[in-house]
């Protein structure tokens, strides 16, 4: 998940005795943290070289348009977080998303819209 709230990075700047600027400084550096608490549906849709030359940019323009987010952030109800990544190894199957550490492959436009319909099936 990597979500590093305020006070988590206040609490390890005390015990490590230095100002929290630097555990924040840290903490914006590396692209594994977050600022923001992740979505309960976390989407995050590879741009590796595979996924890229197979369409990888217009699956993300899919998922924001669809879900109305932007890349790296959360939606106002927390049900989705979206964000890109370099690579998910899964070359041969581009291109790819994962949607809660499952693999979609040979992901497309309609294969999208159905991935959020999967999801309002499974709602009460």
């Amino acid at each position: 998940m990597g979500y590093l709230p305020r006070e988590a990075m206040m609490a390890i700047a005390e015990k490590l005795g230095i100002h929290s600027s630097e555990v924040y400084s840290v903490a914006t550096f590396y692209n594994q943290f977050r600022l923001t608490p992740p979505g309960k549906r976390q989407i995050k849709v590879c741009l590796g070289t595979a996924c890229h030359i197979k369409g990888g940019k217009i699956i993300l323009d899919s998922w924001k348009r669809e879900l109305n987010l932007e890349e790296g952030k959360t939606s106002a109800d927390r049900e989705y977080s979206l964000e890109r990544v370099a690579c998910v190894g899964c070359c041969a199957m581009a291109p790819v998303t994962v949607v809660n550490n499952r693999i979609e492959a040979k992901v497309s436009p309609t294969r999208v819209k159905g991935i959020l319909l999967e999801f309002e099936l499974e709602k009460p």
